[in-house]
């Protein structure tokens, strides 16, 4: 709800809720018009998304981000470079919902590289603010768990299927929605911040280690290291010489942010750093994002995720960066939360992941 015109929010949902038709502002006051009747989901047509749709994809996500305030605006850019995803098919796995020229909903699914123990197949959407209420959000679940089916069916036949949403903790009706359909809160995932500007910790590289910058012909040490890491954690599975590729080639992606931690020639621990100009825009302000800090096994306890941290915080901070961000998943097993803090690191949001079984 709008702190500046309360009563005139309410009256905007009421009317959205019961379909008294549009609304519109009129010099600040409240005009009802009848352009139209609240429409069903079956009333809008209903299409996969391609290429040729960025333009609206990009007007949907950023009428979605000015209420849900998720704090990541998103370019016709970076969402071009989710079609070459080597993990979704947009043919079988995505549809987009349209009321005449506008975007008012979409779905994709994301098929996973493996299916071990079980096929967790994970799906992102949402619906633009000014048709919520209206079933479109119940339909796209409801899509969602008919055109995973097939997508499962050809990849891992027999194996389980549970299909993975997540949304923001404070978003009570996305969670509502998929508490309706049948999912279960599953797991908890922090957004933590660090100010550049502060008094970071003194880096403290451990006795025997090297950090090296991040180039390409250590590709697959850091591949190595980021499947090695990451394989005792949830819901994570292991790259493909496809998905990896796709990875470090985002356009976000910052090899000076980037590092290696070596024992000898023994690669052990790995950060890697990602800048959105579309977030620069936005926002006036340069911003770090840590997508991956990751230890091989034989690393952890030595302090080596924190020496690379504060490696790529002060190389942010001294190319002008202000603000550090990363995800962690809240029962991290390698105690990553207590990590970020004593780096320097809060926490300024959660996530949770809705989890529903579909088979097996």
């Amino acid at each position: 709800m709008s702190t500046v015109r309360p009563k005139t929010d309410q009256i905007l949902e009421r009317f959205r809720l019961h379909g008294h038709g549009q609304i519109t502002l009129c010099d600040g006051r409240l005009c009802l018009t009848t352009i139209r009747l609240v429409k069903s989901p079956t009333d809008f047509e209903w299409r996969p998304l391609d290429r040729g749709q960025l333009r609206a994809l990009a007007d949907l996500i950023a009428a979605m981000e000015s209420v849900d305030h998720q704090d990541e605006p998103l370019s016709e850019q970076d969402l071009l470079e989710e079609f070459d995803d080597p993990e979704a098919d947009y043919a079988s796995g995505s549809t987009a919902v349209y009321d005449g020229d506008t975007m008012v909903g979409c779905c994709v699914l994301y098929p996973r590289t493996r299916a071990e123990p079980g096929h967790e197949m994970r799906h992102f959407g949402g619906v633009h603010p000014a048709y919520r209420g209206r079933g479109i959000g119940s339909a796209l679940l409801d899509w969602a768990e008919r055109a995973a089916i097939p997508l499962h069916e050809q990849r891992f036949p027999g194996q389980p299927l549970r299909l993975d949403g997540r949304c923001l903790a404070r978003n009570d009706g996305a969670s509502a929605l998929f508490a309706e359909h049948g999912y279960q809160k599953t797991r908890w995932f922090l957004r933590m911040s660090c100010d550049l500007n502060s008094d970071l910790p003194a880096p403290k590289v451990p006795s025997g280690i090297e950090i090296v910058g991040y180039a390409a012909e250590r590709s697959q040490d850091a591949r190595l290291v980021r499947d090695e890491a990451f394989r005792d954690h949830w819901g994570s599975t292991e790259t493909t010489d496809e998905t990896w590729a796709h990875f470090i080639g985002y356009q976000a992606f910052r090899p000076a942010y980037s590092f290696l931690a070596y024992d000898g020639c023994e690669p052990l621990g790995l950060i890697l750093g990602h800048e959105y100009d579309s977030y620069t825009r936005a926002t006036g302000r340069r911003e770090l994002y840590i997508p991956t800090v990751g230890t091989r096994r034989a690393g952890r306890g030595r302090g080596i995720a924190t020496a690379l941290l504060g490696q790529a915080l002060r190389a942010a901070r001294s190319d002008g960066l202000v603000n550090a961000v990363l995800d962690v998943d809240a029962d991290s097993p390698t105690g990553a939360v207590g990590l970020y803090k004593r780096a320097g690191f809060v926490v300024t949001d959660t996530s949770i992941s809705h989890v529903k079984r579909l088979i097996g």
